[in-house]
């Protein structure tokens, strides 16, 4: 039997260690938290799971609050201007998604993984500690995102676009907010130089409640927490940022009130990606899970399901790999296996917390490049997967073979409905031989000369 020792019991590592316990392995999973410590703590994350997420917890046996939790079953966005709606749409999910406060979950998930067979030990562990566990297991997985070992792993400069925290964030766990009609979904406010604000239902050690996110620029009017001094004047604060910024959410405030004394937070961080692979003064490596390697900013509410998605490749990979040595390269390879669909999630997240760089990139596929038309037009959670791409203009993506490809400055925004069409002025093309795709009347076909003008 192979054996695992995972520092960290987080979204990540419990949810990795359950499903390598599940396949037989002897997993120890190191945590300096008791669920009594971490039950009566304060909140640590807003950690909205979307379906996916979901999808992964319920393939493990996890998903133990689907009768409790409320589900996120849309998802709404507002454009504020100058204390009005600028522009509004809202869509509802294919997959509902739910939040369950960790200080719920996770003490849950702790017994559970005791209860399949896996060896809780609750430790700080320091680099000590890992050179003990590099000796004694196969393999050591550091899922714990602060501290001594994390500061182990080094920044990837390539990767990573911040030195700097780019939001100061607070959350707020409240009760009576007014539900949102049609139905219930995150509700996404953006707010032009200030920051952002966003909504949600979820269920706390409480109940069901309502978890307001605030992301303010540094500097600005959002970021206005450091000299919040309790619980009762952190609710204050959140009603007045309401009230200024985006009061047509302050009208869903009925009668608000906290969902228990630590049901807020607030502080700022950095984004960045680290390398995969640590070394220990004994030259033995491990390797880096989840936030430990790719710590992204909530704005796009990506932390936890990133976390839930490394899990998932991560366990893929090791199962894949069945009794070969976990070596370096192994580690690097389990990695970037996951980089490859968390690049897109970083931009994503990284575009969105800087001023506006707008683009686009007009890409015409080949005659053989049907498959990835195929491909962008069905549903999927990553339609970059396995898509070769190159980085265009401010980092756009270009599809690699393209017969055409127009990269766009964008010159206008026009709401279609259910579509938004983008206006551009071309300021780089390039062409090559080749045939066009052409898709016409439900099916593809290939471009041919008119028989009147052969």
């Amino acid at each position: 039997m192979r054996k695992i020792v995972i520092v960290g019991a987080g979204q990540s590592g419990l949810q990795l260690g359950i499903g390598l316990v599940d396949r037989g392995y002897d997993v120890t999973l190191v945590t300096n938290r008791t669920g009594e410590d971490i039950r009566a703590g304060r909140v640590m994350s807003s950690q909205c799971m979307m379906g996916s997420a979901v999808a992964r917890e319920r393939a493990l046996g996890l998903n133990l609050w689907d009768e409790e939790c409320p589900a996120v079953e849309g998802i709404g966005f507002t454009l504020a201007d100058g204390g009005d709606p600028a522009l509004s749409w809202s869509s509802r999910l294919e997959l509902p998604g739910q939040s369950v406060d960790q200080r719920v979950k996770f003490p849950r998930w702790m017994a559970e993984f005791a209860d399949r067979g896996g060896k809780l030990v609750h430790h700080e562990a320091g680099v000590a500690d890992l050179e003990e566990y590099a000796m004694e297991a196969d393999l050591v997985i550091v899922a714990a995102g602060k501290g001594e070992i994390a500061g182990l792993f080094e920044r990837d400069e390539a990767r990573s676009e911040f030195s700097a925290p780019q939001r100061a964030l607070a959350l707020t766990y409240v009760t009576g907010m007014t539900p949102r009609p049609a139905h219930t979904a995150v509700d996404f406010n953006l707010i032009p130089g200030v920051g952002e604000y966003f909504v949600f239902p979820a269920l706390t050690t409480t109940g069901p409640c309502d978890i307001m996110v605030f992301e303010g620029v540094p500097g600005g009017p959002m970021d206005c927490w450091r000299d919040v001094a309790d619980p009762d004047q952190h609710l204050e604060r959140s009603v007045a940022v309401l009230r200024e910024f985006v009061p047509w959410e302050a009208e869903r405030r009925r009668s608000l009130a906290l969902t228990d004394p630590n049901g807020v937070l607030a502080g700022r961080f950095p984004p960045v990606v680290r390398k995969p692979v640590a070394t220990l003064p004994s030259g033995m490596p491990v390797l880096g899970l989840a936030d430990v390697v790719v710590l992204n900013d909530p704005i796009t509410g990506q932390g936890s399901n990133n976390a839930s998605r490394c899990a998932a490749s991560y366990l893929i990979s090791i199962l894949e790999h069945g009794d070969r040595p976990f070596t370096a390269r192994f580690m690097r390879d389990t990695f970037e296996r996951y980089w490859a669909f968390a690049q897109y999630v970083t931009r994503w997240t990284n575009a969105l917390l800087q001023p506006e760089k707008p683009g686009h990139v007009v890409d015409v596929l080949t005659a053989d490049q049907h498959h990835l038309s195929s491909q962008f037009a069905t549903p999927a959670e990553n339609k970059f997967d396995g898509v070769p791409i190159t980085d265009g203009l401010a980092g756009l993506p270009i599809v690699a073979g393209a017969l055409a490809v127009f990269q766009c400055r964008l010159v206008r925004r026009v709401d279609a409905g259910d579509h938004v069409i983008l206006l551009g002025e071309i300021e780089e093309y390039s062409t090559a031989t080749g045939q066009p795709l052409v898709f016409h009347s439900g099916a593809y076909h290939v471009a041919a000369r008119h028989p009147h003008l052969a």
